[in-house]
């Protein structure tokens, strides 16, 4: 990196979340000096948080290159079955698909971890590997940045860096700051998290029950007997079930899945998240690139947010790397296209996937129900159907796939 480009890091990290954590972590390990601001939150401590992150086979090799997945698989269920349930009752309706990763030769999809876990994982990882840990909270940046990114610190301080990553969450203040547009929607929505027992075993199986207010996915947790639960309904269905004592938000759950995973006991109590979809217009500029909810927020459907997000990190990383090996600016207007370019392929399609999925789900309009129900049944009938499903959707193709992620024949092929 050239002199006109030095700033007080190579790269600075605002947000640790997750896809924050991996970006620092996967830039650190590349001998670029780099900061995380992380808030007032402690990103080290092991919080409850009652929501598990199934995380896709993509996903799953970025921890495995950071020599995390072992550990953390110990906590972690496999998703070896995925089923979707049309549970609408309406005019049209599709038999239930079931995709098993053993019919594309793999173990499984993916695993469901725990973000109780994987978050502190994650930030000791990027501590070991050199990631400068600031205590504060980023305001935003200055207007100019021809050859440096100056970021504002709650504390008053002021850091200065050839490129930023923005990894601050939906409400994004770097993006803000920045004057990158974005485009939202809001649902009539709230998504329901919670975690509970039942007596028979999942089968290491995660179900989707199609309802008319939204989705109802049960998950496969650790032990065989577990679960967690997304619950996506009206806020007003929403408000009541927050109500509900254990015993009757057990029975609810019961009901709602059909009794298929046997009687249900000790639901923890649930967190409830507001439903929107939002993307940024463009995903990088001016030396600040957009990743996880800083870059796109969609429903919890489909298992695709945190996997798109971890895509996000490891793609900045990997270009920024590339970039500095090669003496060239990492912040450079190169590094903005091809990022932009390269994301914007593989999140708006999905986007636009998971939005029709649930606009489906809550329109009575019953050609929309008709496109959905015969989609469904594509899938649960043609087996090419059923294959380009699992194959793209649940494992994108190469050029939507930074090169850590991707399987050892796909790597060794682009080598």
């Amino acid at each position: 990196m050239s002199s006109e480009h030095a700033g007080d890091f190579d790269v600075i990290v605002s947000g640790a979340g997750p896809a924050g954590l991996a970006a620092a972590a996967l830039c650190a390990e590349q001998g670029l000096k780099t900061a995380i601001i992380t808030g007032p939150a402690d990103p080290f401590e092991k919080r409850h948080d009652a929501r598990t992150i199934a995380l896709m086979r993509p996903s799953i090799r970025l921890l495995e290159h950071l020599e995390l997945f072992a550990p953390l698989k110990k906590v972690s269920n496999p998703l070896v079955k995925l089923r979707l349930v049309d549970d609408t009752g309406g005019l049209f309706s599709a038999p239930t698909a079931t995709f098993d990763a053993r019919d594309a030769g793999w173990e499984a999809f993916g695993w469901n971890i725990p973000l109780e876990d994987l978050h502190p994982a994650l930030a000791k990882k990027a501590r070991e590997l050199g990631v400068e840990f600031i205590r504060d909270s980023a305001l935003g940046v200055a207007p100019e940045r021809k050859r440096l990114a100056r970021l504002r610190l709650a504390s008053g301080k002021e850091l200065a860096a050839p490129v930023i990553i923005a990894a601050d969450g939906r409400r994004s203040p770097i993006r803000e700051s920045a004057r990158m547009i974005t485009f939202k929607h809001d649902y009539d929505q709230v998504a329901l998290g919670c975690f509970f027992n039942h007596s028979a075993h999942h089968d290491d199986m995660s179900t989707e029950y199609h309802k008319p207010q939204g989705p109802f996915t049960t998950v496969p947790m650790h032990g065989g007997h577990r679960s967690s639960l997304v619950w996506m309904v009206r806020p007003e269905k929403a408000r009541a079930i927050l109500k509900m004592d254990a015993d009757e938000l057990a029975r609810h759950i019961q009901i709602e899945s059909h009794g298929d995973l046997g009687a249900i006991s000790n639901p923890t109590p649930p967190q409830s998240f507001p439903m929107q979809t939002m993307v940024a217009h463009d995903f990088a500029k001016d030396r600040i690139i957009l990743v996880g909810e800083a870059a796109h927020a969609v429903p919890p459907i489909g298992a695709q947010g945190l996997n798109m997000s971890l895509r996000d990190a490891a793609l900045a990383a990997e270009l920024i790397g590339d970039a500095f090996a090669f003496g060239e600016d990492i912040g450079g207007e190169k590094i903005m296209h091809d990022y932009d370019r390269i994301r914007r392929r593989d999140i708006f399609p999905r986007k636009m996937a998971i939005h029709l999925v649930n606009s489906a789900l809550l329109s009575n309009f019953l050609p929309y129900q008709a496109v959905r129900a015969g989609a469904i049944t594509l899938a649960a009938k043609v087996p090419v159907i059923r294959d380009i499903i699992m194959r793209q959707g649940l494992a994108p193709s190469n050029e939507h796939v930074p090169r850590i992620m991707r399987e050892e024949e796909q790597a060794d092929a682009a080598a």
